[in-house]
């Protein structure tokens, strides 16, 4: 049988053009929506396989298509939902994965690749979980770029980690083959470079190696 969707868009050239290119795919267009409250009433009506809809509609064009894809969510588990987007936003993105299965985030621009686009689709509705890749890209990079490890150099990471084990600067120098004071030097690095300040004590360290641990 073919897969029911319905298509929720506020520009009626961009919802027409998903519905005839899903129609000429084998799709069923069980109904289409220009706002939130449409969305949510087609989908009670038809119990779609599929939702399709855009994250920002009236009236405020925010995010009023991902809060209809939560209430979709909790209220038809079963149904299939890809959110499309004229930008990455990670932040919707990530919010949006974390329902788990049957769940797509996808540019707009990834419509033009018809057969990737159809193909993503039937993959959601089954069950798979879609990210585009740009906003895997970004992903990465927003990692990378909180990584509060990444202004250590491979030596100081090294030390970290030997640190975490509990290693005092004597029993890290032993292990690198290096002297107390180079592995001293080391240390004072990894503090300055991960905003450690000095307390007077010794805490800076056990800090330090909570940060490691929560980078892992």
């Amino acid at each position: 049988m073919a897969i029911r969707v319905v298509i929720a868009d506020d520009d009626v050239l961009l919802r027409e053009g998903l519905a005839s290119l899903l129609q000429r795919s084998g799709f069923e267009v069980a109904g289409q929506a220009g706002d939130a409250e449409t969305l949510l009433a087609a989908v009670r009506e038809h119990g779609p396989d599929l939702v399709l809809t855009d994250i920002r509609m009236p009236p405020a064009h925010s995010t009023e298509g991902l809060d209809a894809a939560r209430t979709i969510r909790a209220e038809f588990p079963d149904t299939g939902i890809v959110v499309l987007s004229a930008h990455i936003d990670v932040e919707h993105a990530t919010e949006l994965l974390a329902g788990g299965r049957a769940i797509g985030y996808l540019l707009k621009t990834r419509v033009t690749d018809v057969e990737d686009f159809v193909d993503t689709l039937n993959r959601v509705t089954a069950g798979a979980s879609v990210i585009d890749p740009a906003l895997v890209t970004e992903l990465v990079s927003a990692r990378r770029r909180n990584d509060p490890l990444a202004a250590l150099s491979a030596r100081e990471r090294e030390v970290l980690s030997l640190m975490a084990e509990g290693l005092s600067n004597a029993g890290i120098g032993r292990r690198l083959w290096v002297t107390e004071g180079t592995v001293e030097k080391h240390v004072r690095s990894i503090l300055t470079k991960l905003d450690l300040p000095e307390t007077g004590d010794d805490h800076r360290r056990v800090r330090a190696v909570i940060v490691y641990l929560d980078s892992l």
